[in-house]
């Protein structure tokens, strides 16, 4: 289940990334940077007193050259913490006063309909609470004076937001060995056709978890006596907010399904082509270790031979770091090849949790140094003397070795291809790992 998210909001220069590193202290666990025109947003891991919540960091927004062009990016950020957020924290500069800026996000966060904090952050001094007066007007209660800085004020701040945030449901009891497929890619490629079609017609044993109307859904589908636990994170953007501030909330619940899948599923619209927003989701896949099949969804749209080798080189080109990746033709309107997917989720999930045994790998590297292909260094020479497999899930191999630090870029490429050549590897990534081999 999805953890509830806690959004910080205000404009530039209240302290809102202060707050944050403060409350998150630590514990650094920034998942994903998404770069917009004007500003930089972060999430992280938190706790108070043993509740669990994600906290969101809208980051500033920069003015520009009008006051008309502020006005929009400000009311976005405050729209879309007001839809996709449980709990808002709405900071503002104790030291300045109410701003019109200040004016535009407390009416919008006045329809929230949800727990919103009003914060009056750089209260240096907790005695001086006569500045918190005029933000009365806001019409969003009581000013919580605090300092970000120093830390004043923030622990009563947090007792109340955890006592604030929605009671969480407890895990459902799902099969231990249903295989976790989450359903990953941009919005409108068609992920909720495809779930839809997976979950109605394979349908067999089935059980929908859902947490608030916002979270990812869960369906366990059983298929010729396997059973697969589908996350859909197709349904977490309103549709009445179409804009790159809601876009993050979801792709903030988004990567929480792939957190927890063994297999990704990308969907990516073959009308289209992949897109650079494509290459970022796969990419986030394989960083948290999901092994990685990509749907061409819409293949129906692709009608000419010209268009369809188009499709394809795009496929090549933005792939590239992950060419191992099994690519499917579907299309979620006809049913075309959506059969052909479990198979495939199958081998995957299978080369994802599979074990190398250390002897089938020792005679590789022996194969290997037969060859002659190694890197040298002056009068260095690396020399590979046996490996073992550390971890599954991906699978994680250990390399021990004379010279560790001789291993570049290309010599891993190299090693890698040898393994999949030989190993049964197909749609996931592998962690190669490099260890000095002591000497007796």
């Amino acid at each position: 289940m999805s953890k509830p998210i806690v959004a910080i909001v205000g404009r530039p220069n209240v302290g809102k990334s202060t707050l944050v590193n403060r409350i998150a202290q630590k514990k650094e666990a920034i998942v994903h940077e998404s770069r917009g025109v004007t500003r930089d947003r972060s999430y992280h891991d938190a706790d108070w007193n043993g509740v669990d919540f994600t906290l969101v960091d809208t980051g500033g927004i920069e003015t520009g050259r009008s006051d008309d062009a502020f006005s929009g990016r400000i009311r976005e950020q405050a729209e879309a913490a007001r839809v996709e957020a449980d709990v808002i924290v709405f900071v503002v500069d104790a030291t300045t006063g109410v701003t019109d800026e200040d004016e535009t996000v407390a009416r919008i966060l006045r329809r929230a309909g949800k727990p919103v904090f009003l914060v009056a952050n750089k209260l240096d001094n907790p005695s001086d609470e006569k500045t918190l007066w005029d933000f009365y007007s806001l019409g969003l209660g009581e000013p919580r004076p605090i300092s970000a800085v120093h830390g004043h004020g923030t622990g009563d701040l947090l007792d109340e937001v955890v006592a604030a945030l929605p009671e969480q449901a407890e895990e459902p009891e799902y099969p231990e060995d249903a295989l976790r497929v989450a359903i990953i890619g941009r919005p409108n490629v068609g992920k909720s056709s495809i779930t839809n079609r997976f979950a109605g017609k394979n349908r067999s044993i089935v059980s929908d978890v859902a947490g608030t109307t916002r979270d990812a859904l869960d369906v366990v589908v059983e298929r010729e006596g396997k059973r697969y636990r589908l996350v859909d994170t197709a349904g977490m953007r309103k549709r009445n907010l179409v804009h790159e501030d809601v876009e993050y909330y979801s792709l903030v619940r988004g990567l929480r399904a792939i957190d927890e899948a063994d297999v990704c599923l990308l969907v990516v619209d073959a009308s289209e082509g992949v897109t650079e927003q494509d290459q970022k989701v796969a990419g986030l896949a394989i960083e948290r270790g999901c092994a990685l099949v990509i749907l061409l969804n819409k293949w129906d749209l692709v009608r000419t031979d010209e268009k369809r080798e188009d499709v394809m080189m795009s496929v090549a080109r933005r792939m590239t770091f992950a060419p191992w990746a099994p690519v499917i033709r579907v299309s979620a309107l006809t049913g075309r090849s959506l059969d052909k997917v479990w198979a495939v989720v199958d081998r995957v999930g299978a080369a994802h949790a599979g074990k190398i045994s250390t002897n089938a790998l020792n005679n590789l590297l022996a194969s290997m140094r037969e060859s002659g292909h190694t890197v040298t260094k002056g009068a260095k020479r690396l020399r590979i003397q046996y490996a073992n497999q550390t971890g599954n899930c991906p699978p994680a191999l250990t390399f021990f070795c004379n010279f560790p630090e001789l291993i570049d870029e290309n010599f891993k490429r190299f090693l890698e291809n040898r393994l999949r050549e030989n190993f049964n590897l197909e749609g996931t990534p592998i962690r190669l790992r490099f260890r000095k081999k002591q000497q007796a």
